[in-house]
């Protein structure tokens, strides 16, 4: 699973508190996933984010504009096929 988390150049709080709760949810359920921090507008442009931050799980952008929580992301990641069953045996 790759996690990327777009910024623009000069946005910093809002990016590093995305940053944090992805690696709280990821850690919470125990995935391993590649994430990454981009502040490129070029970036933004290819995955069209116009509001900062952007986050995008596997190609997809999930949430632009705002600080998604952990409880989310959580949702986000197991909508992905491969961890459905993981978390069917957590709950």
């Amino acid at each position: 699973m790759r996690i990327d988390i777009i910024c623009k150049p000069e946005c910093d709080d809002s990016c590093q508190r995305t940053l944090d709760n992805v690696r709280s949810a990821l850690d919470e359920l125990g995935v391993r996933a590649e994430v990454h921090l981009y502040r490129d507008l070029h970036k933004m442009i290819d995955y069209r984010v116009y509001v900062s931050p952007g986050l995008v799980i596997d190609d997809r952008l999930r949430v632009s504009g705002r600080v998604p929580d952990v409880r989310e992301i959580k949702a986000m990641v197991c909508e992905r096929p491969r961890y459905q069953e993981r978390e069917k045996q957590v709950a």
